[in-house]
Formats: structure tokens, C-alpha cells, sequence
């Protein structure tokens, strides 16, 4: 084929011209800071608590996305069960004590961060009021907030807190905590103020079904229904459940199933102008081992950081039919970031 040699001169005036731009967009990019993550953590019932902080670390540092800090309480509990991994989270020293025990100079500064992740659990001890203050202000201004698991048992006279999560268990939460919230089998969301069945629940740890419940970027491109690891399927939380948006919800596949009801596991929660992903899963280092764990707090956080989601579907994402895990290995490069 003739081709001129105008055409072929403006052809490569207009390569010229576009390549500075090119070379200008992928240096912008390139130069991104990385979002800021910060894990708190010290006190939890669930003994893995140690491991799945460095888990939780490693698994946001992987994607690109997040430099990660850990916040400690001086004054840890149930840390002695997974010792050896309190180290490796880079959080100093601290005291493991038999019971939970206020922490009076806990205070991180929270406006360093673009998000927060909690791996609190049950019956932690409260933090310092100035510290709950200035959280408060930090999500109610933008801030972006993931509570895991426990994190939702945490600090159940904590009127804001309750606010933040939506829905919660346990932690001195009684039976007029707020609405229960569940999907129907027939697919109707209820909302049951009646406070009967007591507040927080689940039965025995094993493989359960969870079904997508709504459009939204943590949730993009997921299967419609999918199957999660062994994990205890929280039931009955309740709370103020104020622009709380369901994602997903589990049924409790044991034969003594608490409610036999589809109960929520993935939410946002909007707290002023703040984000707030909850995800009720990851209970043992197990069930963090997950695809779709990983996945939805990766995502969980980059959308509570930002409003956006921009990690893709891994090909190893649970089916209907079948869970998919990922052993964990510590990865000491990124440890030692």
C-alpha cells in the first residue's frame, strides 16, 4: 500500500507530540504516594489475633496500594497463644496481661491515615475518652474505617462506635441494641426492632454460602453466590444500622443453626462524611486464608481510603460450589518495610 510522505510526517509529528504526555501521565502515576492503612489492635478473644494482624498487613501491602502501620496497646490480651507474631507487626514492645486492661496513653494520630482497620475484640478495654473523641472526628470528617470480625464486639456502651459499624455483637451490647437486620429466604431485607433472641450469635465453625445482596464497588464482578472457608456466621447483630448498605449475607449451615436466617457479612456504613466497610468474617487465621476474605478487605479498605475500587476479581476466587484459600507465608521483604 502507497502511503505519502505527508501523511507519514504527520503521522510521527503527531507520535512526538502525544509521547511527552505519555511519558508526563505514566510519571504522575508512578509517583502516587501509596494510601496510608493503620491496624489497631492489643486485645481480642480470638487467640489468632497476633497472626492476623501480620496477615491483614501483608495482604494490603501486597496489592500496591498501602504502606501499612500497627497501633498497640502497651497492655496486650490473649496475645500469649500466638507470641511469637506480636513482633513481627513492628508495633514495639507491650505487656500481655491476664485480663484487659485500659491502655491510658493510646493514642494514635489518626489524620496521618487514609484508613483504619480494627482487629479489637470482645470485651477490649476502652480507650482514653480524648482517643474516642478524636476518632470520632477523624471518620466523621472522612476518615476511612474497617472494623474485622471481633471488632464489631468491641465497645458496646460506645454510643459513636456503634454508629460507625452499624450492627454489632456481644460487648455488653443487650437485646435493645437497635434492629436486627437479615435477608428473607425470600430475598426481603427485614429490619426487626422486636428485641427478642439477645444480641450476637453463631454456631460451629464451618464452610457456609454467602450471597451477594447489592451493586457496589467492593462487591463489582463477584459471583452472585460463593462459597466461604470455615469461619463462625455471625447472627443477630444489632445496632443503630444508620445509612448501612448490606453487601452480602451468610446462612449458618449447622444443623443447630442460631436463627436459620441469610445474616449480613459484608456492609458499608456512611458516619458523616466518613466510609466505613465491616466485614463480620475472619475469625482464625484460617478463615483469613480465604480468597474472598483477602479480596473484600483489600477492596473494603481501598473504598473506605477512597470511594473507589480499582483491584480486579483473582482468578482463585471462590465458587457456588467450592471455598479456595491461599496458605500463608510471611513475606519478610514486605515485613520489613
Amino acid at each position: 500500500m502507497f502511503v505519502s510522505r505527508r501523511c507519514l510526517l504527520a503521522a510521527l509529528a503527531g507520535l512526538l507530540s502525544f509521547a511527552p504526555a505519555a511519558v508526563a501521565q505514566e510519571t504522575t502515576e508512578a509517583r502516587t504516594p501509596p494510601l496510608r492503612a493503620l491496624i489497631v489492635d492489643g486485645q481480642n478473644n480470638h487467640t489468632d489475633w497476633p497472626l492476623i494482624t501480620v496477615m491483614m498487613k501483608q495482604y494490603l501491602e501486597e496489592t500496591g496500594l498501602f504502606t501499612v502501620d500497627v497501633a498497640r496497646t502497651r497492655f496486650t490480651w490473649r496475645g500469649d497463644k500466638r507470641a511469637e507474631w506480636l513482633p513481627r507487626a513492628g508495633a514495639g514492645e507491650s505487656v500481655d496481661l491476664p485480663q484487659p486492661k485500659a491502655d491510658p496513653r493510646f493514642n494514635p494520630t489518626w489524620s496521618d491515615y487514609d484508613v483504619v482497620v480494627s482487629n479489637f475484640g470482645n470485651t477490649a478495654a476502652p480507650w482514653p475518652e480524648e482517643t474516642k473523641t478524636a476518632f470520632e472526628e477523624y471518620v466523621k470528617n472522612g476518615g476511612g474505617f474497617v472494623s474485622v470480625h471481633a471488632a464489631d464486639n468491641s465497645f458496646g456502651d460506645w454510643p459513636e462506635y456503634n454508629r460507625m459499624i452499624g450492627v454489632g455483637g456481644w460487648g455488653g451490647r443487650s437485646a435493645d441494641a437497635g434492629v436486627h437486620l437479615y435477608y428473607s429466604d425470600a430475598g426481603e431485607l427485614v429490619r426487626d426492632d422486636s428485641g427478642k433472641g439477645g444480641t450476637g450469635t453463631h454456631g460451629a465453625r464451618l464452610p457456609f454460602p454467602i450471597v451477594k445482596r447489592a451493586e457496589h464497588p467492593i462487591v463489582a464482578g463477584l459471583p452472585d453466590r460463593w462459597q466461604h472457608a470455615a469461619d463462625e456466621c455471625y447472627a443477630r447483630l444489632r445496632g443503630p444500622a444508620e445509612s448501612l448498605t448490606v453487601l452480602a449475607t451468610g446462612k449458618d449451615q449447622t444443623d443447630n443453626a442460631p436463627t436459620g436466617k441469610h445474616e449480613p457479612m459484608l456492609m458499608t456504613i456512611r458516619y458523616g462524611e466518613g466510609r466505613v466497610f465491616h466485614t463480620t468474617l475472619g475469625h482464625s487465621a484460617e478463615a483469613c486464608e480465604s480468597v474472598d476474605f483477602i479480596l473484600t478487605l483489600n477492596r473494603g479498605a481501598q473504598w473506605a481510603a477512597t470511594g473507589e475500587v480499582t483491584l480486579p476479581v483473582p482468578q482463585d476466587f471462590p465458587t457456588a460450589d467450592a471455598t479456595s484459600s491461599r496458605p500463608f507465608e510471611l513475606d519478610e521483604l514486605i515485613e520489613a518495610r
